[in-house]
């Protein structure tokens, strides 16, 4: 895999044009693209198509689905339908709801003759520390057992990976073999502000653990000169 694939760019923006600007400027220095909560309650799900549009080949959406069994299957089938490469679901939301959204976007999309998008699990939100999870969620176990707890009952339910932290990368990966995907939000550049993640790591030591791909907003999107910014992290990939 190309560097710059591993790269998943958050477009973490309110507004069609700002979205719209990202993409044609950074599609040749990334490898996809992210529409999270923000840009789809602000935009609606014409976005998937207007940022298609525009150049991006990929679209991560990060619906964080977590419902009943069937609100969430219906949910998928709609994000088969809306051709993105990949979405995620809430892990703790068990093994029956997880299931409904692989079977349902599976069954859309062989309907539809499009290859069906990825569904991965969230673990633990980056933005959850340790202390977090034990106080307030009551969790009393170690951050990396919850998430390897997770990912494995993801893998279980028909999940192609999930979403973790860095500092759980490899034991994801012991816990679940090679080919499970992880995808990390929590990576920052050495250069860059650690931001409202809690559990960080550079993308030299993402990639050395193991990773697949990481989703970066800020460090790129922030920076006065994008696509510079977008090759630095190239260099520090490849590096």
């Amino acid at each position: 895999m190309a560097a710059k694939d591993r790269i998943i760019l958050a477009l973490d923006v309110s507004t069609e044009s700002e979205a719209v600007e990202l993409v044609r400027e950074l599609k040749g220095s990334v490898g996809a693209f992210k529409i999270g909560l923000e840009l789809f309650t602000s935009v609606g799900p014409k976005i998937f198509e207007t940022v298609r549009n525009a150049g991006a080949e990929r679209i991560f959406f990060d619906s964080k689905f977590h419902d009943i069994p069937n609100t969430v299957a219906g949910a998928s089938r709609a994000a088969a339908r809306m051709g993105v490469w990949m979405f995620n679901v809430h892990a703790p939301g068990g093994t029956a709801m997880m299931r409904a959204a692989v079977e349902a976007a599976q069954d859309e999309a062989h309907r539809l003759g499009v290859e069906p998008p990825l569904v991965i699990g969230v673990t633990v939100l980056t933005s959850i520390s340790a202390e977090t999870l034990r106080h307030e969620l009551s969790v009393p176990i170690v951050m990396e057992n919850q998430v390897t707890h997770l990912a494995q009952l993801a893998q279980n339910s028909g999940l192609s990976g999930v979403v973790a932290s860095p500092q759980e990368i490899a034991a994801v990966k012991a816990a679940c073999g090679p080919g499970f995907l992880v995808v990390t939000p929590g990576v920052r550049p050495a250069w860059a502000a650690k931001n409202d993640q809690a559990r960080i790591m550079t993308p030299a030591e993402a990639v050395r653990s193991g990773v697949d791909f990481m989703v970066i907003g800020r460090a790129i999107t922030a920076a006065e000169d994008r696509r510079a910014a977008a090759e630095r992290v190239i260099a520090e990939i490849e590096g």
